[in-house]
């Protein structure tokens, strides 16, 4: 692990790393999985660690790639980066691909 790493996990709460190694991970190579579990399962001090570590610009170009994402962590990261929802691939897959559940 690199130093890098080990500053972001050491603020990270720890349930979010529950399937990972945290010894055997970058968390430049796998930011958008790390951002997503963030945005959708972690605490507000978690957030402020991504925040801080990635950046803005960082944050909202990986979650425009992300397949899925929970509509309240899509709203508040757009909201957060003045981000637009229609750029974001999981908003326009849920427009064309409507279900019968509203979750």
């Amino acid at each position: 692990m690199t130093e890098r790493t080990r500053t972001i996990t050491e603020r990270l709460s720890p349930h979010l790393f529950w399937d990972i190694d945290k010894e055997h991970f970058d968390a430049d190579t796998i930011s958008a999985q790390l951002i997503q579990r963030v945005l959708e399962n972690g605490e507000m001090s978690d957030w402020r660690a991504v925040r801080d570590f990635y950046g803005h610009d960082r944050i909202a170009n990986d979650c425009k790639t992300l397949r899925s994402l929970h509509p309240a962590a899509l709203s508040f990261v757009c909201l957060v980066t003045d981000t637009r929802k229609e750029d974001c691939r999981c908003y326009t897959f849920r427009q064309s691909h409507p279900t019968l559940w509203n979750y």
